[in-house]
């Protein structure tokens, strides 16, 4: 296990996850996926933890409603999110964890456009 702290652009946000090192991470192509360079990497409920800024976050839902897409109102960043896919767990942006953590995952394609059929590929 390893901890890493990450947060938004502007610092109002801020989390931590306790969680093994990813082995990969998913790069989506569904419709916010793909505008916002999203990186997921899945972690257990149990290992993630908000630091600050609970308050600085607004939700956005679209499609069936199920996924809580979470933004620093401040610099609209989102740093991590509640999946649709892994409603347990936690989607935290790679691309938001602090530098220096040293971990180099590949990536895997994701084909969110078409999230029903690409679902069972996720375990």
């Amino acid at each position: 296990m390893i901890v890493i702290r990450g947060g938004g652009h502007c610092g109002s946000v801020r989390f931590s996850v306790s969680a093994p090192p990813p082995a990969e991470v998913l790069e989506c192509n569904c419709s916010i996926c793909a505008k916002t360079g999203y990186l997921h990497w899945i972690v257990a409920d149990a290992g993630f933890a908000m630091e600050q800024g609970a308050d600085a976050l607004t939700s956005y839902r679209f499609g069936t409603g199920t996924a809580e897409h979470l933004f620093c109102a401040t610099c609209g960043i989102k740093p991590f999110y509640r999946p649709r896919s892994h409603p347990g767990g936690w989607s935290v942006n790679f691309r938001c964890l602090d530098p220096g953590h040293g971990l180099g995952p590949s990536i895997r394609a994701f084909d969110g456009r078409n999230w029903d059929q690409a679902r069972a590929d996720l375990g």
